[in-house]
């Protein structure tokens, strides 16, 4: 099909988030009415791909989170991130990573083996959470009581920009900074001027939380 590539493109760039393959393939079959290969599809997103790869250009198409989406390349995190330390006022707290990194690592898990993690209630993160559609509810544990079963979501992965689970960095690739776990907080606090940076995670992992996880799974 003549323009096939832009037609994916243009979808693409209007989509909030990043668009799956059977999402634009969905799309185009139905306005046309014909079948697109998989083949055709692979080949039109590796031309886009190509092409956003050239010096013109501020951004780039990126494979994340099962889908597709264009965004910024790092030689201008900088501009951006000016541009977000003036716009941007809130940030996830310290207690509600510390909870999110858990159920990263330990999906699914339940609230009671977080609050064991942690040392402190996890209700309120939880909540928040949930609410912010970081964290979603797998199951029931087939244990007494069937405690409900926690793990992340796909705006988990385009939060932190990864493409899958398996991307997750490991603790040793961390710096460990001072902290401490078990402190209750709330779950959004304003960002000091310097933190936000584009193209990162806009959140700061707690490493001893981390620890306490991959110690526990050895």
């Amino acid at each position: 099909m003549e323009y096939l590539a832009q037609h994916i493109e243009s979808l693409i760039f209007t989509t909030e988030h990043p668009i799956t393959t059977e999402e634009i393939q969905s799309c185009l079959e139905e306005t046309f009415e014909t079948h697109f290969a998989p083949e055709e599809l692979e080949k039109a997103l590796t031309e886009l791909k190509e092409r956003y790869q050239e010096e013109q250009f501020a951004f780039e198409l990126v494979e994340i989170a099962n889908g597709f989406q264009f965004l910024t390349k790092g030689a201008y995190h900088q501009t951006i991130g000016t541009y977000l330390k003036q716009t941007t006022k809130k940030r996830l707290s310290k207690a509600a990573i510390e909870t999110l990194s858990i159920i990263a690592y330990k999906q699914p898990v339940s609230k009671s083996e977080l609050e064991k993690i942690r040392g402190v209630s996890c209700d309120y993160s939880i909540q928040k959470l949930l609410e912010k559609e970081l964290v979603t509810i797998l199951g029931r544990a087939d244990t007494p009581g069937r405690p409900l079963l926690y793990g992340t979501t796909e705006k988990f992965m385009d939060y932190f920009g990864i493409k899958s689970l398996k991307d997750l960095p490991k603790p040793k690739d961390f710096k460990t900074p001072d902290s401490e776990v078990g402190e209750a907080a709330p779950i959004e606090e304003a960002i000091p001027s310097e933190d936000r940076e584009p193209g990162i995670s806009n959140t700061d992992v707690s490493i001893e939380t981390l620890d306490n996880v991959v110690s526990e799974e050895e």
